[in-house]
């Protein structure tokens, strides 16, 4: 393993920032209305100055008001996704593990889904009700990674296996509590909702809960980072890395943690998107190596880039008609997911 530089992390993560500046100009651009450069560029730095008073109306609103705040939605839903995902794989030493595999991804929707139903009953404060099916959706995520990590332990140690059967079956299993609630709650959008659990990121944000999401997707990401080295150690085993003085305790619980709020406030926000968390690590591992204190930054602008894409294909390829984002990950993460397959075997 090459030794860690911060010009070489500058470097790596710089190029992929570019990539990602790059990225947002082009989905800023693509859309059921076109707007051009010329005018994107204006709009942008008008909006850079403070100046929304001086936005055309044409390019104004769409611009500022609909595809900048879902392109930032899809920059912190891929990034939490994918660093969720690395950090999952890392402690569980599992290739295949991710949100969605796992079943984190099912246990964070039921959990959103439920707060959204007990909402109404609770009379909350609008504050506080934005918040609700963020923690309802954490909770859910915790819960099921918990049920997940103690059904695939054997003997003290983690058998890949039965973990990810473990997974798989728990997905299942919350998958059809939510088809069996979506199906007898009364006075409920059922296409809107399956539409939601596919993913979808059109849903406008109160300003409270995109506090919430940024400032927990900052602490979550930097709790994960500070126990890059000690999961590059785990890669080992767990027996492995006590020996060589991680606490391993510690960093399960700092990661199982951290990484189920990373994929609660996802999931509350976009739905059940697949293929990000278990697919981008296995890109920036291939192209920037498997030392966590790289992979995961690394991640989190590859799995940022790849749901922007996601989601401007979802929007543009049927427009003004609108896919589910889920199923763009789905169409373009099994082809690559099965190329690196045989790659791997090879």
């Amino acid at each position: 393993m090459r030794p860690l530089t911060l010009q070489r992390l500058f470097l790596q993560c710089g190029l992929l920032a570019l990539v990602l500046f790059i990225v947002v100009v082009v989905a800023l651009k693509l859309g059921a209305v076109p707007v051009s450069l010329y005018g994107l560029g204006r709009d942008l730095i008008q909006v850079l100055l403070g100046q929304t008073s001086a936005l055309s109306s044409d390019y104004g609103m769409i611009v500022n008001e609909i595809r900048l705040p879902r392109i930032l939605l899809a920059i912190v839903v891929g990034a939490s996704l994918a660093v969720a995902g690395t950090s999952f794989q890392a402690l569980l030493r599992n290739p295949l593990a991710d949100p969605f595999v796992l079943g984190v991804s099912s246990g964070a929707a039921l959990g959103a889904i439920l707060a959204l139903v007990l909402e109404p009953y609770l009379s909350l404060p609008a504050s506080i009700a934005a918040l609700f099916t963020p923690v309802g959706a954490f909770i859910g995520a915790a819960a099921t990674i918990a049920a997940v990590y103690f059904l695939g332990r054997r003997d003290g140690q983690i058998d890949s296996g039965t973990l990810l059967l473990a997974g798989i079956i728990s997905a299942s299993f919350l998958s059809a509590i939510i088809m069996f609630l979506m199906t007898t709650l009364p006075g409920r959008d059922i296409h809107g909702m399956e539409f939601w659990l596919m993913g979808d990121l059109s849903s406008s944000l109160r300003a409270s809960l995109r506090w919430v999401l940024g400032i927990g997707f900052f602490v979550a990401t930097v709790a994960i980072y500070t126990t890059a080295a000690d999961l590059n150690l785990l890669l080992a085993g767990e027996k492995e890395a006590m020996h060589l003085g991680v606490d391993v305790r510690r960093v399960r619980l700092v990661v199982y943690i951290a990484a189920s709020i990373l994929t609660g406030l996802a999931v509350s926000v976009s739905g059940a998107i697949g293929y990000v968390g278990l697919l981008v690590p296995h890109v920036m591992r291939w192209i920037f190596g498997s030392d966590h204190r790289i992979l995961l930054p690394t991640a989190a602008f590859g799995g940022a880039i790849a749901v922007v894409i996601a989601d401007t294909l979802a929007r543009t390829v049927v427009a003004p008609y609108e896919l589910p984002v889920g199923a763009m990950t789905a169409l373009a993460g099994a082809p690559l997911f099965i190329y690196l397959l045989r790659r791997r075997v090879a």
